[in-house]
């Protein structure tokens, strides 16, 4: 069984919406970049992410901004030819970038637990705040990879969906705070 683990930037209020800009209208996108000090420390997390990617999966919305841009950057260079997943059910094939690896569109939950129970190593989920929410009410995330931002923003996309449903435990893999106020948390989901 492969792990799925969530990766996000997040305020303390929980909003994972636009963090580095974006198009959607956000009144405070780019709030990572806004007023916290750039350590590079802080971000030892995302690069060791990069090396243990196997597959990422993004929901259609984190796909169609992503695309275009991260196939040419190079810090992104180690993802361009892993294999990809889009979870979407109005996602059409001629949407797909050519120059990204092989891209799987997953028309279904239940073809994401397909995906999860194929061989192979992590599958990391970027952005998609909406196929989180979905991927977390129905058990499907194993990990959380978060680093906290000392924000309180209001408004914007929140990580966790307000579903009525049963408890989960998490346990602390990871935590550590750094200078610039980021908070690192890597939770395992306790099943």
């Amino acid at each position: 069984m492969r792990t799925l683990i969530y990766t996000a930037f997040v305020s303390l209020d929980g909003v994972v919406d636009s963090p580095g800009g974006g198009t959607e209208a956000h009144r405070s996108a780019g709030w990572t970049f806004k007023d916290i000090e750039f350590l590079p420390e802080a971000y030892e997390l995302k690069g060791r992410e990069i090396e243990e990617a196997t597959a990422l999966m993004f929901g259609r919305t984190s796909y169609e901004v992503f695309s275009p841009v991260w196939p040419d950057m190079e810090e992104f260079a180690a993802l361009k030819e892993l294999p990809k997943y889009v979870v979407s059910t109005t996602l059409g094939r001629d949407a797909l970038v050519d120059n990204w690896g092989d891209i799987t569109i997953l028309r279904s939950l239940e073809d994401v637990v397909k995906v999860k129970e194929s061989d192979g190593g992590p599958i990391f989920i970027h952005g998609s705040a909406t196929l989180a929410h979905s991927l977390s009410d129905a058990g499907l995330i194993d990990r959380y990879h978060l680093l906290v931002f000392p924000v309180l923003l209001g408004a914007g996309k929140r990580m966790f969906s307000d579903t009525d449903k049963d408890k989960q435990m998490l346990k602390v893999a990871e935590s550590e705070t750094y200078a610039n106020g980021i908070t690192k948390l890597v939770y395992d989901v306790v099943r």
